[in-house]
């Protein structure tokens, strides 16, 4: 079982989806399965990031809602980095 670590970027970028209620039952499923340790379903896509983000993995909530984390085995925690859309995170 992990914990969360929540990034002040993340809880700005969540203020944008706050009235999107399939953008949120979406993260909130992808954290349930990331917090149970249980690797996601390849519909999620994950994968590991490079550049910038290098050493953070995103995930497709949705098609258009991308969540960057990085995850800490060590510590048992998962630090939630942003969420967005391609153009909002990398554009």
């Amino acid at each position: 079982m992990y914990t969360l670590e929540i990034s002040n970027k993340f809880k700005q970028d969540s203020k944008r989806y706050q009235h999107d209620k399939a953008a949120q039952q979406a993260v909130k499923t992808v954290l349930d399965l990331l917090v149970s340790g249980e690797p996601l379903p390849a519909k999620y896509k994950e994968h590991p990031l490079i550049g910038n983000y290098a050493g953070h993995l995103e995930c497709h909530g949705k098609p258009y809602l991308l969540l960057v984390y990085r995850c800490d085995q060590a510590r048992k925690t998962i630090l939630l980095y942003r969420l967005g859309s391609h153009a909002e995170l990398f554009g």
